[in-house]
């Protein structure tokens, strides 16, 4: 009986002491919890800044230049620099007092800036421009900026004219933009004319007892461009080694099947040894080229292009390239691919320019020479960095014919600056039911982005702020 009682004691003494240690836990988390708290309280981002900044981060890989954080002297700086505010949190820097030339602005996400004498312009990132929050009403004096080197697929309302031309000053993809960035994904002249990865004409011949003429890698299938069903009816004819998600039929050794891995080293060898790639974009607009086009020929593989039907004006040499719109059905590209197959002679003629090192094209080597930015390379700006300044030299030059008693120029993106036609389904082979996310999605998207694009127009001309509900009623409004 002695041994029972005992051991409850012992038990009670456990739970009391377990109790003690709950409460001394919970007071030391509530106490973290006061603190942090108070230390977010006085942090220098309010507005719920902190978490803008956090979601930010990802989008913003890119090497910045030093950053200045909020303080009382920046603030005072900020009273004797023009202020450029990104309403879109794409830099995550609170506050920087950058120079561009012989100009400075305060560069900045944080909003409480909104009303600040000093502030200029408004900064916006394409792909994060919504309806949800916008600055206004607008005064006369805040320009409007946008950045969009994206596909349109991520934003169709700013490919429309009621939206593109809200904006000042662009920089996207075409090269009619205030900031040109058609080459956005091509480092420099040399490497294009490089053979580091160029793999002979003769290996490649012996390649082929075990490869197909033509490579496709994809992972982002049936985009706005149609492409999957142009890939699918082609190989029907020939035939292709397919290694991303899109129509797989290979497999890439498994540390290269994450997508991050497709400008690796090994990634680089494999595709190397194919003679042709199909480099289709996810989407067809004038200027809108990526990686899938300049990589190959960085590679020294000839690339079967599909996308920008001004690609012609980009090509290194006359003959560079393949381009799908010279053929009237996949059939015949087949037909064509595989009597360059089979002549060496012929398929030399599509490299001769890259054995040579020699690019021809003057409007490619003049943008490569002329933009103010550069691709992975540290000494050069990058091209945000680029588009800042394009924006603060613009706002210092209306505020010196100011000075001077003069009008300010009055900057205005027009349609060109962003130009895609509606996506189209390819006309040979009708979509399957499980292949139809051209016509259940894309098309709608499209055309719903048109109606959007009216309706935030209408309200912005209003120079007033206005709520979600009043924008969907006005777009679905018959």
């Amino acid at each position: 009986m002695v041994w029972i009682q005992r051991r409850k004691l012992l038990a009670s003494c456990l739970c009391i002491t377990a109790s003690v240690f709950l409460l001394v836990t919970l007071q030391v988390v509530v106490e973290l919890g006061k603190f942090e708290r108070k230390k977010f309280k006085n942090s220098d981002l309010r507005d719920g800044q902190a978490k803008m900044e956090e979601e930010s981060a990802h989008l913003y890989p890119l090497p910045r230049k030093e950053a200045l954080t909020l303080n009382r002297k920046t603030q005072l700086e900020t009273d004797s620099y023009p202020i450029m505010l990104w309403w879109s949190p794409l830099t995550g820097e609170t506050g920087r007092l950058g120079q561009c030339g012989t100009d400075a602005c305060f560069f900045t996400i944080n909003r409480t800036f909104l009303h600040h004498p000093m502030t200029k312009a408004f900064l916006f990132y394409g792909t994060d421009f919504n309806i949800d929050s916008l600055p206004l009403p607008r005064k006369a004096h805040h320009d409007w900026a946008l950045f969009h080197e994206e596909s349109p697929k991520n934003n169709y309302k700013l490919f429309h004219k009621p939206v593109i031309t809200l904006f000042n000053y662009t920089a996207t993809f075409s090269r009619h933009s205030h900031l040109p960035l058609t080459t956005q994904y091509l480092e420099g002249v040399e490497v294009l004319k490089s053979l580091r990865y160029l793999v002979p004409l003769r290996s490649k011949n012996n390649l082929r007892r075990r490869l197909a003429p033509l490579v496709y890698v994809q992972s982002d299938c049936d985009p706005p461009s149609d492409r999957d069903s142009y890939v699918r009816e082609l190989m029907t004819y020939i035939e292709v080694d397919s290694y991303g998600e899109c129509l797989q039929n290979k497999d890439l050794p498994q540390q290269l099947k994450n997508p991050a891995s497709m400008d690796a080293e090994g990634f680089y060898r494999i595709i190397a040894q194919y003679k042709f790639i199909l480099a289709f974009e996810n989407a067809v607009c004038d200027d809108y080229i990526t990686e899938k086009f300049w990589r190959p020929l960085k590679l020294g593989v000839v690339p079967v292009y599909y996308g920008s039907p001004s690609i012609a004006d980009w090509l290194p040499s006359n003959r560079s390239a393949i381009l799908v719109s010279e053929f009237a059905h996949p059939r015949e590209l087949a037909s064509y691919i595989r009597q360059l197959d089979h002549d060496d002679r012929l398929y030399e003629a599509y490299i001769e320019w890259k054995l040579k090192g020699e690019v021809s094209n003057q409007r490619l080597l003049a943008a490569l020479r002329e933009r103010k930015w550069g691709v992975q390379d540290v000494h050069q700006d990058n091209y945000i960095d680029a588009f800042e300044c394009m924006v603060c030299s613009k706002v210092w030059d209306n505020i010196r014919l100011l000075e001077k008693g003069l009008p300010p120029k009055r900057w205005k993106a027009d349609v060109t600056h962003l130009s895609c036609p509606e996506p189209a389904v390819f006309a040979f082979s009708p979509l399957a039911p499980r292949w139809s996310s051209l016509r259940d999605m894309w098309i709608p998207s499209f055309e719903q982005s048109k109606k959007e694009a009216q309706a935030l127009r209408w309200l912005v001309d209003r120079n007033k702020n206005f709520s979600a509900q009043e924008f969907w009623a006005l777009v679905f409004k018959d």
